[in-house]
């Protein structure tokens, strides 16, 4: 930590920051604080930040200096306005009884369904008809920027991402985070983060950070939320949710459940030229899960300026898929069909997973200096008993079943501490994380065990992490620097193979934000960043999943990591329109390959890391308000792709120019009975993945919501993909790979949901006031 600190302070001069924050709180006539008070900040008539307050204080985060308009309205009390300069000293805000105000009018001010911050793209799924009332997949796959690729990857920006949740990673990845999120509804989601360049706090894994917040109720008293939705594609599915605050004097207690059923559909098809025969496969498969998932929270004020808080996270889930899998193969010159093959899969999955967190939190110097303390421990565990049974016209029959089970167990520690050093904000802190796997695969062919291709396979991974960021503000720069140090040792042994790889390395991550403010309308922005992609320990597990005779699944235990570049030059005038250059450089990625025998005939997938992957291009943001009913948000970009790497027995060096662009459109049409509208269209160009071409992909969604009940219950009506066009193609010609493969997931679906809320909006009375209120508004 010392060597840290003294690296930095070196570079003072280099580093700077940000942004200011206004803090304040609102009382009646009477001195009593007011809970629910709804404060918009706007600057030249243009929306800026809002903030509801809670037992009577609200702070509005991450402002630039300069001259803003501040508003308070709450029901039964005459609005509050007043002009001000940041910085500011904390404020003070009296209202005054309103005894005209009509009854049963409530005035209320909402986020836009998109925000563009500094450092962030802040996606608000409660806002959004179209993102709530699914799962919390489909809305992330609804996020700016945000792209579902055909194996479940994620990507950013065309960058790859590590998925959060309420300011913690995951550890999920592939078909594990798609089940999890997918027995999530998105009613339990307040917003989902975008980071292209996360700062220093964050680790250092994955080329961007996606972060999901889930919604916390932060009123005195009893408040409950409860959510349902029905699905409708080829077969219905369905989830709901309710979640839940008490708040009462020092004790806090918070929570939510969420069930959904699932019932869907995958089709799969792959056309493969063996050179002397072609083979054509399609793959039908019926999925069907149950998920439960869970939280139950206590934050308990020890003092004025201390709180202790414990939190228990849990999802359990059970499902089975079902597929019908075809083969017809030809000669080759596709005239006649040789032989068939038909395949039949089973496959029973289950997993569990469950989080178990102990904080602490110390305010100090009037909140000046903080500590903040956090111990996880999460076990999780996943199950599969998959059968394949193959009859063929030209080979005898082929039985096998494949029982496998992993168990993973997380544990991990930080401490985080901020603050002041001069005109200086930092924040240090450190962390140790420790992951370990054991896999289990069986295989059975015939009732007969085939020891040779079974395998036991166990990972563990440690890291330890210090960082730094330092942040000020000098005139009209604005400057923030971190520095991030990760030492991290990973082993990975088959022990049926008695196959054992070993790695350890330490590694610096910089990060640096410049921001320059020429004027109240325009300011420059430069960050930059530098990250580490490990792969996930599924990756590496060397057992073979087949879903044919022909056709399977292996990992590779010696994957190694790869090291990310990002580099961001962006314009923004009057807080509604970007313009950012981007530059992301991969070196050594690892990613997903098919490697097809043409001897054999085996078609498989598995893990390799190859060269470089650079994609540099320009993205334009803008969002307009054409009236006072019609809001416009819409973003476009160009990006030139190069793939460069030796791969088999060639080299490739692939380059191409792709685009994309989403446009989102939001109509208020009646604001007293809450009667919105929202239509998002989305279009991705062809692009390149080391040795794969990808097709261009399109969607577009609509949404109706109306507010019934007195405004606590809401009904919502969305179609997505109405055009069933999200459908991925890929083709591949590289020496004597030639193949083409067609993925769809159902994507064509129509959502009935409807939400209510239970509780009053208490205006919270207290005697006293401490600077440690804010405390009880913290995210966990």
């Amino acid at each position: 930590m010392k060597t840290i600190h003294i690296l930095l302070l070196t570079l003072l001069p280099l580093f700077a920051a940000a942004q200011s924050n206004i803090t304040g709180t609102v009382t009646d006539a009477e001195g009593h604080l007011l809970d629910g008070v709804t404060i918009t900040l706007s600057q030249q008539n243009k929306y800026i930040a809002t903030a509801i307050t809670d037992l009577g204080h609200f702070t509005l985060k991450g402002l630039a200096k300069g001259n803003y308009t501040l508003a308070a309205m709450s029901m039964g009390y005459q609005s509050y306005t007043q002009t001000l300069s940041v910085p500011t000293d904390s404020i003070t805000i009296l209202l005054q009884p309103d005894h005209k105000q009509l009854q049963g009018i409530t005035v209320s001010a909402a986020k836009p369904v998109i925000e563009r911050k500094t450092d962030r793209i802040v996606f608000n799924v409660e806002n959004s008809i179209i993102a709530n009332g699914g799962t919390s997949w489909d809305a992330l796959s609804k996020a700016p920027g945000v792209t579902v690729n055909a194996d479940n990857s994620i990507s950013a920006y065309r960058k790859g991402v590590e998925v959060y949740m309420d300011g913690k990673p995951l550890h999920l990845s592939g078909d594990d985070l798609v089940s999890y999120l997918q027995g999530l509804p998105s009613s339990t989601i307040t917003r989902i983060e975008v980071l292209t360049n996360p700062p220093a706090s964050f680790e250092a894994q994955g080329g961007s950070v996606i972060n999901i917040v889930t919604k916390k109720v932060k009123k005195q008293g009893l408040n409950v939320a409860l959510n349902a939705n029905y699905i409708q594609g080829i077969y219905g599915s369905y989830n709901g949710s309710a979640t839940f605050n008490y708040r009462q004097g020092k004790v806090n207690i918070y929570g939510n459940y969420g069930y959904g059923h699932k019932h869907t559909y995958m089709d799969n098809k792959t056309d493969i030229n063996f050179g002397d025969s072609y083979w054509r496969t399609n793959d039908h498969n019926i999925q069907t899960s149950n998920t439960h998932n869970y939280r139950l929270g206590l934050d308990y004020q020890l003092t004025d300026n201390q709180i202790l808080g414990v939190l228990v996270t849990g999802n359990n889930r059970a499902g089975q898929s079902d597929g019908d899998i075809p083969t017809h193969i030809y000669s080759a010159d596709k005239s006649t069909i040789d032989s068939t093959l038909q395949t039949n899969s089973t496959d029973k999955k289950g997993g569990s997973g469950y989080t178990y967190n102990i904080n602490y939190s110390l305010k100090m110097d009037s909140g000046k200096r903080s500590l903040n303390l956090d111990l996880d421990y999460a076990p999780y565990e996943t199950s599969s008993y998959a059968h394949v049974n193959s009859t063929s016209s030209s080979a005898s029959d082929y039985h096998i079943y494949t029982p496998t089970t992993q168990h993973i167990n997380i544990l991990s520690g930080k401490a985080d501490y901020t603050y002041t050093l001069g005109k200086w904000n930092v924040s240090s802190g450190l962390k140790y994380s420790s992951i370990k796997s054991d896999n289990k695969f069986t295989f059975i062919e015939s009732d007969v065990l085939m020891p040779d291709k079974s395998n036991h396979f166990e990972y563990t991974e440690n890291t330890s992490a210090l960082y730094t960021n330092l942040s000020a503000t000098f005139n009209k720069l604005t400057v923030q620097g971190g520095l991030r140090a990760e030492y991290t040792n990973t082993r990975g042994y088959s022990i049926t193979l008695d196959s054992l790889n070993k790695r350890s390395y330490f590694k610096l991550f910089p990060t640096l934000f410049l921001q320059y403010k020429l004027n109240d309308n325009n300011q420059l922005q430069l960050t930059y960043g530098y990250r580490i992609d490990r792969p996930e320990y599924a990756r590496m597990n060397p057992a073979r999943h087949y879903s044919s005779p022909y056709n399977y699944y292996v990992g590779n235990p010696a994957l190694q990591p790869a090291f990310v570049h990002n580099l961001e030059l962006g314009y923004t005038y009057k807080e509604n329109y970007t313009i950012t250059a981007n530059y992301t450089s991969i070196n050594n990625i690892f990613t997903n390959v098919t490697v097809q025998d043409n001897t054999t005939k085996n078609y498989y997938i598995t893990h390799q890391n190859l060269g470089l992957s650079m994609n540099a291009g320009i993205r334009i943001a803008a969002a307009f308000h054409p009236t006072n009913w019609w809001d416009i948000n819409a973003e476009a970009g160009g990006y030139y792709q190069q793939e460069k790497s030796a791969y088999l027995q060639g080299h490739y060096n692939l380059k191409m120019f792709t685009y994309d662009a989403r446009l989102n459109q939001t109509f208020t049409i009646n604001k007293k009975h809450g009667i919105a509208a929202e239509i998002t269209a989305q279009f991705i160009g062809p692009g390149i993945q080391n040795i794969y071409h990808y097709e261009s992909l399109s969607e577009i969604d609509l949404g109706m919501k109306a507010n019934v009940l007195k405004g606590k219950g809401t009904i919502r009506l969305t179609a997505n993909d109405i055009f069933n066009a999200f459908t991925y193609r890929v083709n591949i010609n590289y020496l004597d790979q030639q193949s083409f493969f067609y993925h769809k997931t159902e994507s064509r679906l129509a959502t009935l949901s409807f939400s209510y809320r239970l509780g009053k909006d208490i205006k919270a009375a207290r005697s006293r006031n401490t600077a440690s209120e804010e405390e009880k508004q913290r995210a966990q």
